[in-house]
């Protein structure tokens, strides 16, 4: 297959990867950690109103949505890349940074987890990914 097309399918399959995780993980995460009393978490704009009533530990689940979202992404693209694994790897991995920067100005959420999502949830896991992934396929 032509590398390029191989590469562009490898992105293509970590964007879509990637998503998928995250997604099921903040899916399941009402289940495991319910919203506080009376939060209705339904729509955007009823998660912004109730966003104040959230505690730290409800923020457990998004941060591991977006961690291990785009290390599941940024591994597939690493695993079916030809050639540019890690560098591919690190755009999983800024796509989805670029999503937590958006949600940041789209949802209230405390100082202290946007600080610790940005810095911990995105680029270090592309890394991690990207060189599990080449290592793995020595």
């Amino acid at each position: 297959m032509n590398p390029f097309l191989r590469n562009t399918l490898a992105v293509i399959a970590g964007l879509v990867i990637g998503s998928v995780v995250n997604m099921s993980i903040i899916l399941i995460s009402g289940s495991i950690i319910p919203a506080p009393n009376g939060a209705d978490v339904s729509t955007t704009e009823a998660l912004k109103a109730n966003m104040h009533l959230f505690e730290p530990k409800h923020f457990l689940f998004p941060f591991l949505a977006h961690a291990i979202g785009t290390f599941a992404g940024a591994f597939t693209t690493a695993l079916i890349a030809i050639k540019h694994k890690t560098k591919l790897a690190f755009g999983i991995g800024a796509f989805f940074l670029f999503g937590g920067i958006v949600t940041i100005f789209t949802l209230p959420s405390p100082i202290w987890f946007n600080f610790v999502d940005l810095i911990f949830a995105y680029i270090p896991t592309a890394y991690l990914a990207s060189k599990i992934a080449v290592k793995k396929q020595i």
